[in-house]
């Protein structure tokens, strides 16, 4: 039998040889082989694959300093033996954490960080994607604490193996179009801007090194002084898609805002950087790559019953819906970048911004096809100066002001243009 030894800040710190659990399980009348077992480990420079022989509960991820390691628990599974080596990852090993958890250690011979942790339909096989990164970006991620992911089995009923009764197994997410949408707020017939406070939940986002203060809060607080400030405007609606801290997937939440008839969305977020000097916001829209690929995805989904700006494409060949999905996305860049050098305009006297403010980039929120998008990076949280800002009442003001400054700006001209 081998011995293990665990470390993460306070967590427990020593199980002893796995001879010894064993024992202990046996006397409180725990059957390992009633446990789902992990049957085979694959490692790649840029993925780990982790086999079952029956559906498991779930899994969850985090880093570990010192040495540098990611750690993986599935719940419902039982170990299996170590397995190879890939990329960063030197070696791979299993035990059992406790009688229902089976833990996976990423020994990693440089620094890497996890990410899209995923399930197959059938619960028998997760994934997690490996990516190296920077010392400081590591530190970042061993501060986030643990992220969890459930198998994607909608209210799936099965009896535990040797056992008779059962458990009920919720989904990993609100199944598409019954997600609860936010309330809308101000007076009827405004329009209606979207805010999303960027992460949320156990995705804490960037983590500040003055004070260990996470990005989650700083974009929510942000979201909630923008909201006030324009609802204390009276010339527009908002909704928030988050008004608390709660996770979001990164598609739901533009779709959120498409199915609230969402005129303008806003996600608002926090820069890292190895460089401390690195400070100033940052406005990113669609870039042309990241719009062709999503031209060609919406243009060949099977179900084309969807409405863009307006129009039913489910009539359409696919050469149309392609040609019209293209050209209302173009025309929605062009919406994005305009309100990105206006907002460079209104809040530039209260915000700084770096002398390159506009980036495009490949989004995932930023993809609503008919409703302008921009990602708002509103500092470096790594900058004692920026960082100082985005976690007080009065920076957080000053950047709220300058977004409800250049919202309103944005929709009193588009109703001009349209009058």
């Amino acid at each position: 039998m081998m011995s293990l030894c665990w470390t993460k800040r306070g967590e427990a710190r020593q199980y002893g040889t796995m001879s010894l659990l064993f024992a202990l399980f046996a006397i409180i009348g725990w059957q390992p082989a009633l446990a789902t077992a992990i049957e085979a480990v694959d490692v790649t420079p840029e993925r780990i694959t982790v086999q079952f022989d029956d559906y498991v509960e779930n899994a969850s991820a985090f880093v570990l300093e010192n040495p540098y390691r990611i750690a993986i628990d599935v719940a419902g599974a039982r170990a299996g033996q170590g397995s190879g080596q890939a990329g960063p990852v030197r070696a791979v090993r299993q035990g059992q954490y406790n009688p229902q958890t089976a833990r996976l250690v990423l020994d990693l011979a440089r620094p890497a960080i996890f990410g899209n942790g995923s399930f197959s339909d059938d619960g028998r096989t997760f994934t997690l994607d490996i990516q190296p990164v920077s010392q400081l970006r590591f530190a970042s991620a061993a501060n986030a604490g643990r992220a969890s992911f459930l198998p994607p089995m909608a209210f799936r009923a099965r009896p535990p193996r040797g056992r008779g009764e059962l458990t009920v197994r919720l989904p990993r997410a609100t199944p598409a179009g019954q997600t609860e949408l936010p309330e809308i707020q101000g007076p009827r017939g405004r329009p209606l801007v979207v805010i999303d406070a960027g992460h949320g939940g156990h995705d804490p986002g960037a983590i500040s090194p003055f004070g260990n203060r996470h990005e989650k809060d700083a974009t929510l607080a942000i979201a909630l002084a923008t909201r006030d400030a324009l609802l204390a405007s009276g010339r527009v609606r908002v909704a928030l898609t988050r008004s608390d801290d709660r996770f979001l997937v990164l598609r739901e939440r533009y779709e959120i805002a498409r199915r609230l008839g969402g005129e303008l969305f806003i996600s608002i977020h926090a820069d890292s950087a190895e460089n401390s000097d690195a400070h100033g916001a940052t406005i990113y829209t669609l870039s042309e790559v990241a719009s062709d690929r999503e031209t060609a995805r919406l243009a060949g989904r099977e179900n084309a019953a969807d409405v863009i700006n307006g129009v039913n494409l489910g009539g359409a060949d696919a050469d149309v819906r392609s040609i019209l999905i293209d050209l209302t996305q173009r025309e929605t860049m062009n919406i994005s970048a305009r309100f990105a050098s206006l907002l460079r305009r209104q809040a530039g006297s209260a915000v700084p911004f770096r002398s390159d403010f506009h980036r495009s980039a490949d989004f995932a929120v930023l993809k609503a096809p008919d409703m302008p998008s921009i990602l708002f990076e509103s500092g470096y949280l790594t900058n004692a100066s920026d960082a100082r800002r985005l976690f007080s009442r009065e920076g957080q003001r000053a950047i709220a002001n300058g977004l409800a400054t250049a919202i309103q700006t944005h929709f009193a001209r588009s109703t001009a243009s349209t009058d």
